[in-house]
């Protein structure tokens, strides 16, 4: 069976992201699989989905982040 994608743009933090790419350049992780992983482990695991919506550490004022 074929993959099936979906492309979609979003917005993300600027310093979120560059602090990610320094972590990740030592490591096999890319930003597309940390979306998909985190897509899923959102899906099928309460525990991941519990720590994902109460997580407010990037509340910015002014933002939808």
């Amino acid at each position: 069976m074929k993959n099936v994608t979906k492309l979609t743009s979003v917005n993300v933090l600027e310093d979120v992201y560059n602090k990610f790419k320094v972590k990740a350049v030592n490591s096999d992780i890319n930003l597309q699989k940390l979306v998909n992983r985190s897509l899923d482990l959102y899906n099928n695991d309460q525990t991941y989905r519990d720590k994902i919506n109460n997580h407010d550490n990037l509340t910015t004022t002014g933002t939808k982040f």
